[in-house]
């Protein structure tokens, strides 16, 4: 059964947010991913937000570029957690931040950073938030952690190498 719903406002996103989904993947939770709009198919979207709850989701990735309505529009509609992606726009993604994060008051949405960081980040929070009930990936995560740690100390001996030649 899928956890995590990920929609995306247009099939032009993907681009940024297959970092979302990689993430997802290499932390082994279950997604399922739709590409509905909030100003195209705003019925289509209330109708599969709607449903989530039902269908066993715990957490919602919305992510969307320009005026970027998506996800304050899925968090009016449900109580589950949603993560806002912001993807970029005319305004290098400033845009799509503030759509995301200048929410009003009752709608919360968990606003990642701009861009690619921002769709990892977004599975990984999605992740932090399921870990909540899931030992198994509360500990897939501690791995995750470790392995990052243990990549930047390989990093670091390789540029120290070249730095005192």
């Amino acid at each position: 059964m899928a956890k995590v719903a990920v929609i995306m406002g247009s099939d032009s996103d993907l681009i940024i947010m297959q970092d979302c989904l990689d993430q997802l993947e290499d932390l082994g939770i279950d997604y399922e991913m739709r590409i509905l709009s909030a100003h195209r198919t705003p019925e289509e979207l209330s109708k599969y937000v709607l449903n989530l709850e039902e269908r066993g989701f715990k957490v919602v990735i919305a992510g969307a570029g320009l005026a970027a309505h998506l996800a304050g529009v899925v968090a009016s509609q449900t109580l589950l957690p949603v993560i806002g992606v912001p993807l970029g726009g005319l305004a290098g993604g400033l845009d799509a931040l503030l759509s995301m994060a200048q929410m009003p008051g009752g709608v919360p949405v968990g606003t990642m950073a701009v861009g690619k960081s921002g769709a990892k980040n977004s599975a990984i929070f999605a992740g932090r938030i399921l870990a909540l009930s899931d030992p198994g990936l509360m500990e897939r995560l501690k791995k995750f952690q470790a392995r990052m740690r243990r990549e930047l100390k390989l990093k670091e001996r390789k540029v120290l190498k070249k730095v005192k030649k």
